[in-house]
């Protein structure tokens, strides 16, 4: 029995919040879940939490924004009991698909450079193909007139580019641009002469300026936004947006397991301890699939190669990888629209490895070129089995023969549904790492599955 420590579970999944209870030995924490009529989650805690150790488990699946503001309420509402520890247990981390957008060409908000200055005539460069000269290539001979010639050639680009057209109206703005551009006034200029070109009620179409600004400002809604070459919309950081609100309610530590994408850890300014899903189904391979080391491990994309090649080593067995190809080429007997098949599974067992199904599009398209390709069965092992949407109706129509999740998410409303899922336990590997993080051991053992 451990002491001094305090397990609440939100209501995203009751069950496994018991099955953590009975493996440590202590009941469950009291607390009341509930929602008020208008909508607002409404949570209070029962029992004494002062100077303990609290384990709140709320997982991401299901009614996924109201999972999460129940667990910020519950951790803040912790906090200022006085409970000596907050932290927050997430077998499915809410939100790790939508981390920050990576810099890079297609997803960085940038902006192109204009064409002027990628014209033939302009007479200097922006890019090195590449940085560094090439050793077949002569070294740049750098700017002819220096530096201060290059700050010259901006400050005409721009004016240039801010100068009206012959077709534009004489507005009292364009005059003003064309005396700064010809070299702004002269001294012998006074008001009286410059009055007809920048007269603030001179209107060279007639009728009051009222009428023309008007007119303009009219044309101006009219006319939609035009985006620029390489103009891309910015997207919201939900990566960093969700570590900083749990954060800021007050977890002083969070507990998860197979995150999407691992560079969600480096969102926190806590402590985040990532356990891995592979050991549970490295010993479903050794144990429930007839000479395993027969079969192939597949990684159903390129993103999880790195995860299927560390179980297929470990267990020494041979790996292949389905290509997603985005080319417009003809499909063929080894390309399943769009995707491609790296290896062979011929009259073997193929076993798909991935961290999370939602709408099982990939697993399933995956499954169905796998046996186009000569496998004399299909198995899916996943980590989290979201299953939303038709995927459950998906998977009973696909080439899968069996699919083989964790009960990160509550799965017993799919199991009813589809004959082919098999789930396995998760709760002892949570109670043990809490366990171990409550007596201050290390839990590096959780992470080892060689």
């Amino acid at each position: 029995m451990v002491r001094n420590i305090v397990v609440l579970g939100g209501s995203s999944h009751p069950q496994l919040t018991q099955v953590i209870c009975n493996h440590l030995g202590i009941p469950q924490g009291n607390a009341l879940l509930s929602k008020f009529s208008v909508g607002e989650t409404r949570v209070e805690i029962n029992e004494s939490v002062r100077g303990k150790d609290v384990y709140i488990i709320q997982s991401g699946g299901g009614k996924v924004n109201d999972h999460l503001m129940e667990l910020l309420i519950a951790i803040s509402a912790c906090k200022t009991a006085s409970a000596a520890k907050v932290t927050a247990v997430l077998p499915l981390f809410p939100y790790s698909r939508q981390s920050d957008i990576p810099y890079n060409k297609t997803g960085a908000p940038l902006v192109k450079a204009s064409n002027t200055y990628s014209k033939p005539d302009f007479p200097y460069s922006f890019e090195s193909k590449p940085q560094t000269p090439h050793p077949d290539h002569p070294h740049s001979v750098g700017l002819t007139n220096g530096i201060e010639g290059l700050h010259k050639s901006f400050a005409k680009v721009q004016l240039d580019d801010n100068i009206p057209t012959s077709t534009a109206p004489n507005t009292p703005q364009s005059a003003r641009f064309a005396n700064y551009a010809n070299g702004g006034y002269k001294r012998g200029d006074t008001v009286e002469s410059i009055k007809p070109a920048c007269s603030p009620r001179s209107n060279p179409n007639g009728g009051p300026l009222e009428d023309a600004a008007s007119s303009s400002s009219s044309s101006s809604k009219d006319s939609s936004f035009q985006p620029q070459p390489g103009y891309k919309q910015w997207v919201a950081q939900a990566g960093t947006l969700v570590a900083d609100l749990l954060t800021c309610a007050g977890a002083d530590h969070i507990i998860t397991m197979d995150l999407h994408d691992p560079q969600y850890q480096g969102f926190f300014d806590i402590p985040v301890d990532n356990l891995y899903g592979r050991p549970l189904l490295k010993n479903y391979i050794q144990y429930k699939i007839p000479d395993f080391q027969q079969a192939v491990v597949i990684s159903p994309d390129a993103g999880g190669a790195k995860r299927a090649t560390a179980i297929a080593d470990s267990l020494r067995m041979p790996f292949a990888l389905i290509h997603k190809e985005r080319r417009p080429t003809k499909i063929t007997d080894r390309q399943n629209a769009t995707m491609m098949l790296v290896g062979d599974v011929a009259n073997r067992i193929a076993i798909l490895i991935d961290d999370l199904a939602d709408t099982s599009n990939t697993i399933t398209r995956a499954a169905k070129l796998l046996k186009k390709e000569g496998a004399t069965r299909v198995i899916a092992l996943l980590t989290h089995g979201v299953l939303s949407g038709d995927a459950i109706d998906r998977i009973n129509a696909s080439a899968l023969d069996k699919v083989v999740v964790t009960n990160s998410v509550p799965q017993e409303e799919h199991k009813k549904r589809c004959p082919k899922l098999e789930v396995l336990d998760i709760g002892h590997v949570f109670a043990e790492a809490i366990r171990r993080v409550h007596h201050g051991e290390s839990i590096s053992v959780l992470f080892q599955y060689d």
